[in-house]
């Protein structure tokens, strides 16, 4: 669905065709792209935490990964304070581990990554906006990039967070390098895009300027690094792929 300022509205019947895995303890979902995780002030069916606890009973209100709004794929809710808190140790602990799938603009020739720290933008008018710099006042963070095939100026990418975890940091990354995501609004294009669209909404100027309506970020594994930890997969979403497949390919695309 194309992005709104107002947000996705969860149809009742949706969030059961999320579920990868869900026990007594643990839930696992497919997370759709334009839906926040946390509770807002416009009811159950606008968030995921709100929509969980509707669809699956007030227990599930224990977040333990997230993902951006307009990002899609794996995540995980605890089902009791318990597991809550044995699942926010491994996380603590560098045990929680993630994977994505992304379109990249540019084409990305070789392997690399990005260990530039990450930080609050100094000058960006756009609050949420992050920075990935060589400052002592910046957290260390690492990203690894993996191309896995280029097609007219986009590169389908495996995306993996080495260090740190950090707010926005595989988008930050992915604009340091010089390859920002398709359809990102903040990163890889100026302010005003992205002040354009909380004023206005989506609107054909975007349309065009942007291509996509959200940014092609998918998380397509998440696992723990624990004794017998399970590992869950998403597969890529409808959009992304049909995306991809759009574009001409090469030779050995």
């Amino acid at each position: 669905m194309p992005p709104t300022i107002d947000g996705y509205r969860v149809d009742p019947a949706e969030p059961a065709s999320w579920v990868l895995f869900q026990d007594d303890d643990l839930l696992v979902l497919d997370k759709p792209a334009g839906l926040v995780c946390h509770p807002s002030k416009d009811g159950p069916w606008s968030s995921l935490v709100g929509a969980c606890r509707a669809a699956f009973g007030p227990a599930w209100t224990h977040l333990v990964s997230r993902l951006d709004r307009e990002t899609s794929g794996v995540l995980l809710l605890a089902g009791n304070p318990e597991t809550a808190s044995r699942l926010q140790r491994a996380v603590q602990g560098g045990r929680l581990h993630k994977e994505y799938i992304a379109i990249l603009r540019g084409e990305l020739s070789a392997p690399t990554t990005c260990a530039l720290p990450i930080g609050p933008h100094p000058d960006s008018p756009v609050v949420a906006r992050r920075l990935a710099a060589a400052r002592p006042e910046f957290r260390p963070a690492s990203t690894r990039f993996v191309p896995l095939a280029r097609r007219a100026g986009h590169t389908l990418a495996r995306i993996t967070p080495l260090q740190g975890g950090r707010q926005h940091q595989v988008r930050v990354h992915a604009e340091a390098l010089g390859y920002p995501l398709l359809g990102d609004k903040i990163y890889g294009r100026p302010p005003e895009v992205f002040l354009a669209f909380i004023k206005e909404g989506w609107t054909d100027a975007l349309a065009r300027l942007l291509t996509l309506p959200r940014q092609a970020l998918h998380c397509s594994r998440l696992w723990f690094d624990l004794p017998a930890g399970p590992r869950f997969r998403a597969p890529l979403p409808a959009d992304l792929k049909a995306f991809w497949r759009s574009l001409p390919a090469g030779p050995g695309n």
